[in-house]
């Protein structure tokens, strides 16, 4: 189940089915399933809090992702994708303005990403950033051009 919500603000996603079955495709292209995924859509502020109190950074993002596959070992079948993805709208809609994406070219990016570092994708270094850009571009191409 992948449900969607708010905090914070006032915003609400748009193409919830749509987006919903990009999802689920990008974790069937990774051999995967989703079992609970929550992206929780916030302000910065808020983003910051969680940034502070759960990874010691003091500094905007525009995602923070939990993942808990872990946590429902047993309840889920091996392959099952839980997590909570954390986004903030202000910094998407900076970014999309600043990298010239628009807002929601850049929303589903990042979107996109969250389910990528659960699947297990990092961007740690310069290899596994490009890889992880990689990822996010064949994402995107799937939801724009399907």
């Amino acid at each position: 189940m992948i449900n969607y919500y708010s905090e914070n603000i006032t915003f609400s996603l748009k193409e919830r089915r749509k987006v919903t079955a990009w999802l689920r495709q990008i974790a069937a292209a990774n051999n995967y399933k989703i079992g609970e995924l929550n992206y929780i859509f916030c302000n910065d502020q808020y983003l910051l809090q969680i940034n502070r109190q759960y990874l010691g950074h003091d500094y905007l993002t525009d995602i923070i992702t939990f993942d808990s596959t872990d946590d429902y070992e047993g309840i889920y079948p091996k392959g099952t994708l839980c997590g909570d993805i954390y986004i903030s709208i202000d910094t998407i809609e900076y970014n999309g303005k600043e990298y010239g994406e628009g807002f929601d070219r850049e929303l589903h990016r990042v979107i996109a990403h969250g389910l990528l570092h659960i699947i297990g994708y990092d961007d740690t270094d310069d290899d596994k950033q490009k890889e992880m850009t990689r990822q996010e571009n064949i994402a995107l191409e799937l939801y724009y051009n399907g």
